[in-house]
């Protein structure tokens, strides 16, 4: 094998990709060959330098945004639109175009890099300090009493013991007698809408007090007429009761008849 072949094929034997029988006359050469062999040796070397000094290195920061910014300028935003989108991104619902974008401005702008870790720094203490209790001033209690009654010294303000004595009474019986006149109250309506269905002449409480008065003059005139005849009353007494029941009859006798005339008064008139 001549040098230059074995250069030609010096990659390919590194790597091993030679024939089997190219594999080994590249070996044989080396061996019979000392500037060949120097040369396997430097090129062996240098591509273990290589290997060991490679260090990944990390790209700058903002050079995609960066790059995608010059490739895309129509896909930047403004910062009032990454202010909008603020709250957004914080709670995770921001699209995926929009979050991208939004990104991209955070690394490039140099007014909004550190907008977020402020607005997340300053929720995070508003959440501490609502959570935790803050001590009472010592002095607060007094400025309040100053600021509504006047005065530091609620003993200065203090009622007398008969107003005390009476508002404690007051208490006592509204918790006493405030049920009772609940139950009375719901009695009374109850009687009421009772007796103007079925008392009242004309399903009114003027109705049925008016019948009320009627049946009482009933009643008054039965027992007026009871002790008139009775025997066993003085002769006075039967008079006197004799005469009222005669007043009591003529008055509600001249009532019906009033309402008998208006009746026909009413009638005449609706024809």
């Amino acid at each position: 094998m001549l040098c230059l072949d074995f250069e030609d094929r010096l990659t390919d034997y590194l790597d091993g990709a030679l024939p089997a029988e190219a594999q080994r006359d590249c070996a044989e050469h080396a061996l019979r060959c000392p500037v060949c062999h120097d040369l396997l040796s430097e090129v062996r070397a240098g591509v273990a330098a290589c290997l060991t000094s490679l260090v990944p290195v990390e790209p700058a920061a903002g050079l995609e945004a960066r790059l995608i910014q010059r490739t895309a300028p129509e896909s930047a935003m403004t910062c009032e639109e990454f202010e909008n989108h603020l709250t957004d991104y914080l709670d995770g619902f921001l699209p995926a175009t929009l979050y991208h974008r939004w990104e991209r401005h955070a690394a490039l702008c140099a007014n909004c890099t550190e907008l977020p870790g402020a607005v997340v720094r300053s929720i995070g203490a508003c959440y501490t300090a609502l959570s935790e209790e803050l001590p009472m001033p010592a002095t607060l209690h007094a400025r309040i009493l100053e600021e509504t009654i006047g005065t530091a010294n609620a003993r200065e303000v203090r009622a007398s013991p008969g107003a005390r004595f009476l508002e404690r009474l007051r208490a006592l019986l509204d918790a006493t007698v405030t049920p009772q006149f609940a139950t009375v109250a719901t009695m009374l309506l109850v009687a009421v809408l009772v007796g103007t269905t079925t008392i009242s002449d004309d399903g009114s409480i003027r109705g049925m007090y008016r019948v009320g008065l009627r049946l009482a003059a009933q009643t008054y005139v039965r027992g007026a007429t009871s002790a008139a005849q009775s025997d066993s009353l003085p002769e006075g007494l039967r008079r006197v009761a004799g005469e009222w029941a005669d007043v009591v009859s003529e008055s509600a006798a001249q009532e019906a008849r009033g309402k008998v005339d208006a009746k026909s008064s009413d009638q005449g008139d609706g024809k």
